[in-house]
């Protein structure tokens, strides 16, 4: 049996941020996670070529090193009019900074009518053993990129993403994003595996 409570999952991560929105993401099981604390700038360097690539990576190479298992999500904008980009490069579409990435998006969507900027985000989490079992569950929500920037709650491209048209992500209390978005439909598929791994 995999005791959790004894060794908790280490999140691929070195972002504390995303460690308290997956703790909240996972409280319904009350599953255990800590950061990866190696103290590298980058746990490995994301050199797949899709979501489902780069999160096993992650987590193959926290699991690996440590001896624990571990869990790594890779996510992103997928945009239409630009032929899904930035997509698994979100993070770096044109820097690291958020919000240059965001400015990007949006001069290259000014011409662009409002009917045709649909776009979605997708997370893709990887849940890996440290002898090499590995596990996958993927979120996706279908919305629009906005004409400009709205909120101030979200991080990434949550000021400029929204489902309803009208709010960002960015704008949403935490509780009600933390329903619907990639990420919590990704965590809802991985929830049986993790309770099945733990039942073993």
């Amino acid at each position: 049996m995999a005791n959790f409570h004894e060794h908790p999952i280490i999140l691929a991560s070195h972002n504390r941020g995303k460690l308290e929105e997956f703790r909240r993401l996972f409280a319904s099981v009350d599953l255990p996670l800590v950061l990866d604390d190696y103290g590298e700038k980058e746990i490995i360097e994301e050199t797949g070529d899709s979501y489902r690539a780069n999160a096993q990576l992650k987590a193959q190479a926290v699991a690996s090193r440590t001896g624990r298992w571990a869990l790594a999500d890779d996510s992103g904008v997928e945009v239409d009019a630009l032929g899904g980009l930035p997509g698994i490069h979100s993070a770096r579409f044109v820097s690291s900074d958020s919000w240059e990435n965001n400015r990007e998006i949006l001069l290259r969507l000014l011409e662009v009518p409002w009917a045709l900027r649909t776009a979605r985000m997708r997370a893709v989490l990887c849940l890996a053993s440290p002898d090499g079992l590995v596990f996958f569950s993927e979120g996706v929500v279908e919305g629009r990129i906005l004409t400009w920037p709205r909120g101030q709650q979200g991080f990434g491209m949550d000021p400029i993403f929204s489902i309803d048209g009208e709010t960002s992500f960015a704008q949403w209390p935490q509780e009600y994003k933390d329903r619907v978005s990639h990420r919590a439909m990704a965590v809802q598929g991985i929830i049986p595996v993790i309770q099945q791994v733990m039942a073993l």
